[in-house]
């Protein structure tokens, strides 16, 4: 077998060896090559000053004594260098006592030369004779052509490059026999026996080990290669046996491979079987699950139908003249229908939520205002109980965040509601704070606790902590499923520590965007900002760190002694020591804290009722001196001097009476239809200005009637608001794609009515 020259191993190698030896080369000859330049180039300076120094003497005696033959003599002598082409002696005053020049030679390398070394250079030297030195005599100057020396030093550079060169080609043929017949070769006879063996019978066949090579590389690669031979024989040998072994066993295999495809036709017979059987639960699955969608619905309407009207007469009965034990049991009745009406809320919620069926608005909202207003709604029920509600949220809170305040208020209101109800003493604090795109309200109880088994169970439907705690307290432990899965349906994180009569702590974390950041600038006075509040409160008062972390915030300085004249002073009127001392303070006006939310308007003129409304707290710090009074109770609606005509299609009696009565009540004129049908009869009859319509009704429902109004030109802009008991997502959706303009849910609540009333006829309230 033979191989090309270009492709033998040897010639590869050599040609490297070389091009590197030549590279190595070359950069040492131009190395060598740039030292001899450098060197030329002192040498050649050196050999003009050295002719300078011997020239200077006798120059300088001509110059003294003026001898132009001498001087010309001198010159010519010089120009006896083969570099020198100009010679002369200069008089003190520059002007040429004698000169001797001759051409520069011309040749075709001149220009290489003319390029390293300059085309000429001059040399002068000072002439002077040691009796006077003082006395200038003139110059020397000299003239040479460089190309004496640049043709030395091209010559030697051509030498250098070129030996360098032969050099580089002796050594590759030197070295392409050395490898050739050291490497090349023997490698040729191993390939070459390779080549000769049989492929029927390749373990049968032995290499054999080139001579003088039985100890370096190649013999060793033969060896290899006699061992790998020898395992492929024994491998074969193998082989053939288990060849052998698997004729006899392939009757065997066959008819385990017919066993086991009857079996696997069997198992997936009973896995299609199975899987017809899942298609078949899941689409009874759908189908309960959209039986129990109508099912909620149509209990939502059933039941909120007669609760609306024992609220609406209870409302209507309690706006009356009452005895005291009758207005008591009304109240409780009224309550019990409240709480009836809270529990099928938070029932339909969980519903909504499992079903997929809760959409959540993404609006500007403010937290503050809204955390304010949900602590100010409990604030009654704790101190009923005697405990403190604290309401404590940081100061450089954003002031509108992004989110639903809805189903955020109802979280709030769950939470505290719930805390309240297991604490007997201390106190119930809210806090919230933001941080990295979230918020953070934590809601911290002194109450009863709970172990750690009730934690597990906490948040499952219809569980409470222990039984001792439904003996005891009631509820049916709905409020803490809804609220986690508010909060998971929001994206965010509620967490829940507690212990035994050590409190309950829980943690809410929202994923609420931040809108705007700055609160308005608060404009206090002077001098509030200057001397700052006295803040008089017994130890261990809970608002005191509520009231002074915004008071900071604020840039007011808050002091706690009555050495600062300040202008303001927040007291508690429940210690007997501060209350005294406060009330005998002349000069200053005093904002006495409220905890009980009952303090009598002319004892206490200027109040701030507790939990801490940022916004009333300002107002009292603006206007300490100005009396607080009381709120009166709500009077009674004075009929509005802009009376509609309003159509009440509803057809539950007890809610005709309800609703006709809140709306009279408002001012307005009330004609009322059973059903639809009846209410198209009373538009073809006469004008109206709105129509509040029930959406299930017999005869005709109220999505049919709305349609045939809004096919009719004349009633296309007809106002039309449903109001229904239903309260599932999509029936909003349906109300509106049936052509109403907008939706309240019963029971009727006067200021629902009033405020779309007012919405969509742009009258003003009574």
């Amino acid at each position: 077998m033979s191989t090309q020259l270009t492709k033998r191993l040897s010639f590869r190698l050599t040609r490297n060896t070389v091009l590197l030896a030549m590279a190595l080369g070359l950069v040492l000859n131009l190395a060598h090559v740039t030292l001899d330049y450098f060197n030329a180039r002192e040498a050649m300076d050196e050999d003009i000053r050295a002719l300078l120094k011997i020239s200077r003497s006798p120059a300088s005696q001509i110059a003294y004594n003026l001898d132009v033959r001498l001087a010309e003599e001198l010159l010519d002598g010089l120009l006896e260098h083969p570099a020198i082409i100009d010679a002369r002696i200069i008089d003190p005053e520059g002007f040429t006592l004698a000169a001797s020049s001759r051409s520069s030679p011309d040749s075709g390398y001149r220009w290489l030369s003319d390029s390293l070394f300059e085309a000429s250079r001059f040399y002068a030297s000072d002439l002077s004779v040691p009796q006077l030195a003082e006395i200038p005599l003139g110059q020397l100057a000299i003239t040479i052509d460089t190309y004496h020396y640049g043709l030395g030093f091209l010559e030697r550079a051509g030498y250098t490059v070129i030996s360098g060169f032969i050099k580089s080609l002796v050594l590759s043929v030197i070295l392409l026999f050395v490898f050739y017949f050291m490497l090349t070769k023997p490698m040729l006879r191993v390939v070459n026996a390779l080549g000769r063996v049989d492929t029927d019978s390749p373990e049968k066949v032995r290499l054999p080990v080139p001579p003088k090579h039985n100890e370096d590389e190649i013999g060793l690669m033969v060896s290899i290669i006699n061992q790998h031979l020898d395992t492929i024989d024994h491998s074969l040998a193998q082989l053939k046996a288990a060849e052998s072994a698997m004729k006899n066993y392939s009757s065997q295999l066959e008819s385990e491979v017919d066993a086991r495809t009857r079996e696997i036709s069997e198992k997936n017979e009973a896995l299609q079987r199975s899987n017809r059987a899942l298609i078949k639960a899941k689409e009874d699955a759908v189908r309960r699950a959209r039986s129990r969608a109508s099912f909620l619905a149509n209990m939502s309407h059933e039941i909120r139908t007669p609760l609306n009207g024992v609220l609406g007469m209870l409302d209507l009965a309690l706006e009356g003249e009452l005895e005291h034990s009758q207005r008591d049991r009304l109240e409780i009745a009224h309550n019990a229908g409240a709480s009836l009406l809270g529990l099928l809320n938070d029932i339909l919620d969980i519903s909504k939520v499992e079903a997929g069926k809760l959409n959540l608005e993404i609006i500007p909202f403010n937290l503050r205002r809204l955390i304010e207003e949900c602590a100010t709604l409990h604030a009654e029920q704790a101190r009923r109980k005697g405990i403190d509600l604290v309401a404590e949220i940081e100061p450089a809170l954003a002031e509108q965040f992004l989110g639903d305040p809805t189903r955020t208020r109802q979280v709030i209101n769950n939470l505290l509601s719930n805390a309240i109800k297991f604490t007997e003493t201390g106190s119930v604090r809210i806090s919230a704070r933001q941080g990295k795109g979230k918020v953070q309200l934590d809601i911290v109880d002194t109450g009863i606790g709970m172990s750690a088994e009730g934690l597990d169970r906490i948040f499952s439907p219809f569980s409470q902590a222990d039984d001792d705690t439904t003996r005891l307290y009631g509820g049916t432990g709905l409020g803490l499923t809804l609220c986690r899965q508010l909060v998971e349906r929001m994206h965010g994180h509620i967490k829940l520590e507690s212990e035994p009569d050590q409190g309950t702590h829980f943690t809410v974390q929202l994923p609420l965007a931040a809108q705007e950041a700055a609160e308005p600038e608060a404009n206090f006075p002077e001098h509030l900002l200057q001397q700052g509040v006295t803040l008089l409160v017994p130890e261990g008062y809970p608002h005191q760190s509520a009231i002074e972390n915004q008071l900071l915030a604020w840039g007011i300085p808050v002091h706690n002694d009555f050495v600062h004249r300040t202008g303001i002073l927040l007291a508690a009127p429940e210690d007997t020591t501060i209350r005294a001392t406060a009330q005998n303070w002349e000069g200053l006006g005093v904002i006495w804290l409220d905890r009980s939310g009952n303090l009598p308007p002319t004892q206490y003129p200027v109040t701030l009722t507790l939990p801490l409304q940022r916004e009333v707290l300002r107002k009292r710090l603006r206007e300490p001196t100005q009396m607080q009074h009381r709120p009166a109770a709500r009077p009674e609606p004075q009929p509005s001097r802009h009376g509609l005509r309003l159509l009440l299609v509803e057809d539950n009696q007890v809610n005709q009476l309800v609703a006709s009565a809140i709306l009279k009540k408002l001012g307005h004129q009330v004609a009322v239809a059973e059903n639809g049908q009846a209410a198209l009869s009373a538009l073809k009859a006469q004008r109206f200005d709105l129509v509040l319509m029930d959406c299930q009704m017999p005869v005709m429902d109220g999505y049919t009637a709305t349609r045939r109004i809004r096919e009719v030109p004349a009633w296309r802009e007809l106002p039309i608001v449903a109001v229904t008991a239903n309260v599932m997502q999509g029936d909003r959706d349906d109300c509106l794609a049936a052509g109403m303009n907008d939706y309240i849910s019963k029971p009727y609540n006067r200021e629902d009515l009033e405020a779309v009333i007012r919405r969509w006829t742009n009258v003003p309230s009574g």
